[in-house]
């Protein structure tokens, strides 16, 4: 992507990967490829769920359906699948508990598996069987956060339409409100990020020297910093 001219901020929306990361591989200093990891049974997941919640538990019957389906991953990641699933259930705890912070909940339930502890994943698991328009939620916002990433304006009014009856309905209603906008941000390669990041730089040098020192002073220091 590099050598054909594509900008460093247009792969980093991409890839999802880090500016910095992105630099050292065009500078050869990482042989990374571009690209993103994706399972192959993520787009089965709804049916999965479903057969799941149907009282289908047997991985060779899950695969079956699902390559009926049109599936064409093998038996033993649905297995594997089926069995992440059964254990999470299993190792719910019976009786009360004190249930985590509503902002926590959020995120772990927007967090990669692989970035939550054993207990959190188990929590998670929990909170889907129990709920399961979590799970279409999750799925939605994260359909809009590779949008954003990839700058995929085609897909924003399918996405504004299914919204609108799930949680993220208020979400969805203040997009449609501003959407030339949010049209624009998708379509555009222009950002504010420079000018919110010195924004942020210059509230905490303030922060830092609060109370103790005047406006002099504090002049000074963002002066020198700048």
């Amino acid at each position: 992507m590099g050598a054909e001219g594509v900008p460093i901020k247009r792969i980093v929306r991409v890839t999802g990967l880090s500016r910095g990361l992105v630099r050292r591989v065009l500078r050869g200093e990482r042989e990374d490829v571009f690209r993103l990891r994706q399972s192959s049974l993520t787009p089965w997941f709804p049916q999965l769920e479903q057969y799941w919640q149907d009282g289908c538990r047997n991985g060779a019957e899950l695969w079956r359906r699902l390559r009926a389906d049109g599936f064409q991953g093998s038996l033993r990641v649905v297995g594997e699948w089926a069995t992440r699933q059964r254990r999470a259930e299993a190792a719910i705890p019976q009786g009360t508990g004190k249930c985590p912070p509503s902002r926590k909940i959020a995120r772990m339930m927007t967090s990669g598996r692989h970035h939550l502890s054993k207990a959190d994943s188990i929590f998670v698991a929990q909170v889907e069987h129990a709920l399961p328009q979590l799970v279409q939620d999750r799925r939605l916002l994260d359909a809009f956060t590779s949008m954003v990433r990839n700058g995929e304006e085609e897909g924003l009014a399918d996405w504004l339409n299914q919204a609108k009856a799930s949680g993220l309905a208020a979400f969805s209603r203040g997009l449609s409100a501003d959407l030339d906008a949010v049209t624009a941000a998708l379509r555009e390669p222009w950002s504010n990020g420079q000018t919110e990041g010195q924004i942020n730089r210059l509230k905490v040098l303030k922060r830092q020297m609060y109370g103790a020192a005047g406006i002099d002073l504090l002049l000074a220091r963002l002066q020198h910093s700048a």
